[in-house]
């Protein structure tokens, strides 16, 4: 149980690394599908703040993915090296994924959308229209996702427990 709680606050951090990547140092509206469309309809082009920035920005959104990926992994194959049955594999991944969503919607949505100047700091253009009004506007995302990340833990934990 340790682990899994540690490989999740791994992801978190992937997931935390990845956001401000694309955010502060990509800034690409590629990066921001998830974005309100009000927001994403008034966010303009950036220049790059210093020299490398974008490459930089990269740079940190690969190691984000390697910290996700990485975070599946060494779940997966402690859970395969210590026996592991289907639904052992399965709640390490599914509590993953849960804690991960969670974080996601507490921290994210709450947090950095709703409370704080997280996204004003590197678009000021977006201050007036960020508020507590927009907590919640993606729950239907959030369902959807949840759903798919679950059900490619059960597929997963199906994969590498059958022998």
């Amino acid at each position: 149980m340790t682990l899994t709680i540690l490989l999740s606050v791994m992801t978190m951090a992937g997931l935390f690394l990845m956001l401000w990547a694309g955010v502060g140092f990509i800034q690409d509206k590629r990066f921001f599908s998830s974005a309100h469309p009000d927001i994403l309809a008034i966010i303009t082009p950036k220049q790059e703040r210093f020299q490398g920035q974008h490459v930089l920005g990269y740079i940190l959104a690969f190691i984000a993915v390697a910290m996700n990926i990485g975070a599946i992994v060494i779940g997966i194959v402690n859970g395969v090296q210590n026996d592991f049955g289907f639904g052992q594999l399965f709640l390490r991944l599914g509590l993953m994924v849960i804690l991960l969503k969670a974080f996601d919607v507490i921290f994210f949505d709450w947090i950095l959308l709703c409370n704080s100047g997280f996204f004003p700091r590197y678009y000021p253009e977006t201050k007036p229209f960020i508020g507590h009004s927009l907590f919640g506007y993606n729950k239907v995302s959030h369902v959807i996702h949840t759903t798919g990340y679950l059900a490619a833990a059960a597929v997963l934990a199906f994969i590498f427990t059958r022998s």
